[in-house]
Order: structure tokens, then sequence, then C-alpha cells
């Protein structure tokens, strides 16, 4: 069945106005206890036209932080901070989840108070935003993660959950679990990052272990149609190329994935080491998962109705463009032409206040 682009979409219990998403997209623009700035009420409040907003990611705790300035969901103050943002885009008749994050071994101790924890003690070359020392923040390596404990893993699954219920209380719609792009979850995933020889490490279904046991616990705390995650299995992550069982996890942890009943899987494609993803991939992808699918990933209007059209997907998400085009589906709905991301964009992507975040206009006719 052909859908197309600007058609509602039930998710759930919830309707979506299209079928087009604001893709996460991380803004480091946290106050005081990493609160949410008071900006971002205007902010998404401003895209609330897209079918579904996901949030920037959040982290779930604090030892769950990798990024300066990145808001939290673990505190009471930084659920009345988001509980503004969720009432915008309901009063503008929006639809928003909130990205759930844990960076694993991507942090600092100078960020998050205590040492990265990580599937297994391995060290990759990496930086992060965070303090540089002389009171000014830029780039700097990431530190040695520690090998987690099982007591460490039940803790972090119950963060999520807890994290979850926070959401709902701060008037989301749902949640959507950061798996991708070498953070906690996807670490597990990945052979190079996880050498464990526990019952969370060795072969794939191990592998899989702790997302399919965390997505589980977060669903049965505020339910399944309010729950969904984010993976990335084309994308190479650290120094190792791409994990040679990677795609063929991805498939297993796919169709596990399906007994949940999820609002929704999310793909993360065609960023920093990627491979292209084929038809026949989707196509086994949409043989195997019976609930909604969703892909971003430098997509194109004309792309992604393609995906739409060949049923291949049911929601496509946009990042970048929604920055510069905060009316991006009017945009595309009209053929009006879009505000390009260039470089002086670039600049204003992390931190900062209004400029670069609030103040781009809508389309003038």
């Amino acid at each position: 069945m052909s859908h197309h682009i600007f058609s509602e979409y039930q998710l759930g219990q919830i309707t979506l106005n299209n079928r087009i998403a604001m893709a996460p997209m991380t803004r480091s623009r946290s106050v005081g206890e990493d609160v949410i700035t008071p900006l971002a009420k205007e902010y998404y409040g401003q895209r609330a036209s897209a079918g579904l907003i996901i949030t920037e990611g959040s982290p779930i705790s604090k030892v769950g932080r990798g990024y300066s300035f990145t808001p939290g969901i673990y505190t009471q103050e930084q659920i009345d901070g988001w509980k503004a943002v969720t009432d915008e885009v309901h009063k503008k008749g929006g639809k928003i989840f909130i990205q759930l994050w844990h960076v694993g071994r991507r942090s600092h101790s100078n960020i998050s108070g205590t040492q990265p924890v990580a599937p297994s003690a391995i060290k990759e070359a990496d930086k992060v935003w965070g303090p540089l020392g002389d009171g000014s923040y830029g780039m700097i390596e990431t530190e040695s993660p520690k090998e987690m404990s099982l007591e460490e893993i039940k803790q972090t699954q119950n963060d999520f959950v807890q994290a979850a219920k926070n959401a709902m209380e701060a008037g989301f719609d749902g949640v959507e679990l950061h798996g991708a792009h070498g953070y906690l979850l996807d670490s597990f995933l990945r052979a190079h990052s996880n050498q464990r020889t526990d019952e969370y490490g060795g072969s794939i279904e191990n592998r899989m272990r702790m997302t399919l046991e965390t997505v589980e616990a977060v669903a049965n705390a505020i339910g399944a149609d309010k729950t969904a995650i984010r993976i990335s299995p084309f994308v190479a992550e650290g120094s190792v190329n791409h994990d040679p069982e990677m795609i063929d996890l991805s498939l297993a942890l796919v169709k596990a994935l399906d007994q949940f009943g999820l609002a929704y899987l999310h793909f993360s494609e065609n960023i920093s080491n990627y491979k292209e993803v084929t038809e026949a991939y989707r196509k086994e992808i949409r043989s195997i998962y019976h609930q909604p699918i969703m892909v971003a990933g430098k997509l194109t209007q004309e792309i992604a109705e393609d995906l739409l059209a060949k049923g291949l997907v049911d929601l496509v998400a946009f990042g970048q463009p929604f920055i510069t085009n905060p009316d991006l589906v009017e945009r595309m709905k009209n053929n009006w032409p879009l505000t390009p991301v260039d470089y002086a964009n670039h600049n204003t992507f992390y931190g900062g206040g209004a400029e670069g975040y609030t103040d781009y206009a809508t389309y003038q006719k």
C-alpha cells in the first residue's frame, strides 16, 4: 500500500497530522542543573507542524551524560522544564516524543561526575563537548570506561524506566530509546565494543539482551504504544570498520522487537562512516517487522516520498532542514524554497541562545 507524505497516520492511540517527523538533534542549550532552556518552548513550538517531533537526546541520569549543556529528564526541575515544551507543542496541534539517552563510554568524568561506563573497559579515540578547565568549553578526549557490573546494568535499565515515567509526567506522547551511534545500547550490540563473557556478551543473542530487556521494561512501564527505539546497523562506530555480524544481528534484533508492539522502529542512516541501505534489506525488514517503521538520514522530499510510495517505511524524519526551516512541512507542501543549511548555520548548532535556534523565519511569499 502506498502512502502520501502529507497524509494522517495513526501511531498507537495518537493521530499524526502527517508522516513527517523532526529527527532528534542535540542543540546543547540547557540551563542551570541541565534543565531544558526556556527558549525550547518556542523552538519546538515553531516546528509543531511536523507530524511528530522527536526531541534532542535527553540523558536519563548523571552517569548517562556525555556532553555539556544537554537537558536531562531525571530531576523534577528537568521534568518541569520539559512540561512547558510539551504544553506548547500540544497547543499548536503537534505530537512529541522525547529521546532517552545514555552515552555509555562517550563521556568524561568532568561532565558526568563519574567514570564512564560501557559493556567492556575498551577505550576508543573520541572527543565530546565539555569543560576545558579554564572556564571555557570545547572538545575533550573521552576517558577510559569501566566495565559495567550486573548491578550497574540493572540500575541503568531502572534509570531508563524512571526516565520514561518522568517523560509521561512531563506530558510527552511517548519516548524513543537511543540505541544507535555507538552510545550505550548500541555498544552492547557490537562485537568490538562488547567483549563480555557473561550473559550480556559473546553470542548475538547475548549482545541483544541489554537492548531487549530495556525496551521491554520501558514498554511494560508506560505502554508499548508509547515506546520506540532508534538503531543504526549500517553506520560503523569507533576505529573498527563495519561489524561483519551487525546486519545479521539487526535482523535478529528487529524480529525480537516485533513482539513488543512498539510505537515505531527508527533507522538512522547515511551519516559518518556508513554503508548504503539496500532495498532488499528494507524489504526483509518489512517482512519480519509488523509495526511502524521510520527512517532518517539526509532524506530529500523526493526520496522520502519514494520510500513511502513503495510501502517500505511509514514515517520519514528530517533533521537539519528543520533547524533552518521551522515551517518545513508547509514549505514542502507548497513547493516553497528551503533555507539552506550552510557553514554559518553550523556555528550556531550547539550552545548559545536564540541565534540559530529560534530566529529562523517562516517563508514569506
